[in-house]
């Protein structure tokens, strides 16, 4: 009678080991499955008409524009390159902002590619793919400054455009930090110049002026301290997942192997 209490134990030890087991062979299996590249489904599973139609505003350099010789800029670049990787033949359909949804709705293009920001208030009618670029708002510092984050503007001097966004987030830091001395101007270009020549600790803007700005002023050493995000993303319908699956899949490449980097630095 005395044994029963250890073979309960030890069945109890058994069915254990047996349960881990099992768990471990089902997780190394799915590491396994889900590292094997599937080739992508039909093209006119992905496309219906054959190509890839790419909504977009070319009228947002130097996302989009257009020139004598057709349209171009980093989204240009980036469609042409994801509809080059799935085989497709590209169409790009230049339309204004506000009508970017609705060609989508009405299956006039397959895929938005337009700086599109993620709007989570438009989920129930767009899947939006995995994110390639982050315009959101940044500190610009010299190198050498002791800002390193909202806490250090303490005692300093902080410039913004007046009315956007920063202006926004500058007020709301004034209510969790020590005072700083906030520097409205007209414009983001206006408030790096202040950062620039020293009449401001540092700037706020977005990271695409910021980056622009830089381009032109590249003897200026700084410091980019990112402090809220605004993804942009590609979007299709909710009814095309294989699309979206594709899309990412290439997406994904592009931003493993350094392309989007190298996008970026091209154009911004």
């Amino acid at each position: 009678m005395a044994t029963r209490p250890y073979r309960a134990v030890a069945a109890a030890l058994l069915l254990g080991l047996t349960l881990w087991v099992w768990a471990l062979a089902g997780a190394l299996f799915a590491l396994r499955w889900n590292s094997i590249e599937r080739p992508n489904p039909p093209l006119r599973a992905l496309f219906p008409y054959g190509e890839m139609r790419i909504g977009v505003d070319a009228s947002y350099p130097p996302f989009a524009a257009a020139g004598n010789d057709g349209l171009y800029g980093l989204d240009i670049d980036l469609g042409t390159i994801i509809a080059a990787q799935l085989g497709a033949p590209v169409r790009f359909v230049n339309m204004g902002y506000d009508g970017l949804y609705d060609s989508l709705k009405a299956d006039q293009v397959d895929v938005l590619i337009s700086a599109l920001l993620i709007d989570y208030s438009r989920t129930d009618e767009v899947f939006y793919s995995i994110p390639y670029y982050n315009a959101g708002l940044t500190l610009v510092v010299p190198s050498d400054s002791p800002i390193h984050g909202m806490s250090d503007l303490s005692g300093l001097s902080l410039a913004y455009e007046f009315g956007s966004d920063a202006d926004l987030q500058a007020r709301q830091w004034l209510r969790r930090v020590a005072p700083f001395t906030p520097r409205p101007y007209e414009l983001p270009t206006l408030a790096l110049d202040a950062a620039r020549i020293g009449d401001s600790s540092a700037a706020l803007v977005d990271a695409t002026s910021a980056r622009l700005y830089l381009r032109q002023h590249q003897d200026w050493n700084t410091s980019l301290i990112p402090t809220s995000d605004a993804l942009y993303a590609l979007a299709v319908r909710t009814d095309h997942g294989l699309t979206l699956e594709a899309l990412n899949r290439e997406l994904e490449k592009l931003l493993g192997d350094g392309t989007v980097a190298a996008l970026i630095a091209k154009w911004l």
